[in-house]
């Protein structure tokens, strides 16, 4: 069954969206810093829209944007947001990252994106979910260079991504003249090897505040840490 997941303040349908809310999300949806109040947020890659509203939930941004490439993505996302407290706020175009960067002229405050990634050596047999998973579809550099000129000079870009490409993820983006100003190394459990990297970058260049969090310290033993970042969501936190 393809229940909505239920939120505290919003309900999520993901029925056809091939990859499905997951832990990824909320974590960056939940860490990324909005302290500089951002007026416009711009999510790449939107899926069922979870970025953007737990942004519009967070924050007061006026203009929140979104782009989804897939159909069915796109459908959803739209139908998620119209149904969601803060409709008026919330924007997805049906387009690529490529067709967005070349036609819109605006700059956003925030940009926020959980881009696909996994080898080829995951490849399914579902070319939706393959689409959805894969950096195949947007690649890393291509991502990088896109928020480069759609952030604007006091923004920060946040990301999450495998902890084993994180160094790689950042000489890219220093090309670009992205640098980290936070990174959050989170790992499941206390014995377990470091998983994602969150990292928030900007133009600045200062030097980052790292920190990490664990997850869970037996199974659904969840870390107080880790429920303080996702209370405001959770239900069950």
């Amino acid at each position: 069954m393809n229940k909505p997941f239920i939120f505290k303040q919003f309900e999520v349908n993901q029925d056809r969206c091939a990859m499905k809310i997951g832990t990824d999300s909320v974590l960056l949806g939940a860490w990324t810093s909005i302290n500089n109040n951002p007026f416009s947020i711009l999510d790449i890659g939107a899926g069922t829209g979870i970025l953007s509203l737990m942004l519009a939930q967070r924050c007061s941004a006026e203009q929140i944007d979104a782009i989804e490439i897939d159909d069915d993505a796109y459908e959803q996302c739209v139908e998620n947001f119209e149904q969601s407290p803060w409709s008026d706020r919330l924007f997805c175009y049906h387009a690529s990252l490529e067709e967005f960067v070349d036609e819109i002229e605006d700059q956003y405050d925030l940009i926020i994106s959980n881009p696909p990634f996994y080898s080829d050596t995951y490849k399914s047999e579902n070319k939706q979910r393959d689409l959805a998973r894969f950096s195949d579809a947007m690649p890393f550099r291509h991502l990088v260079e896109s928020v480069s000129k759609l952030l604007s000079k006091e923004g920060s870009f946040s990301v999450i991504i495998p902890y084993s490409q994180e160094k790689d993820f950042m000489v890219l983006a220093s090309k670009e003249h992205l640098f980290p100003k936070r990174i959050l190394r989170v790992k499941g459990s206390p014995s377990s090897e470091i998983k994602r990297s969150l990292i928030e970058f900007s133009f600045n260049e200062i030097e980052a505040e790292v920190s990490e969090l664990i997850i869970e310290t037996a199974r659904h033993q969840y870390t107080e840490a880790y429920i303080n970042l996702t209370k405001d969501f959770y239900l069950k936190m």
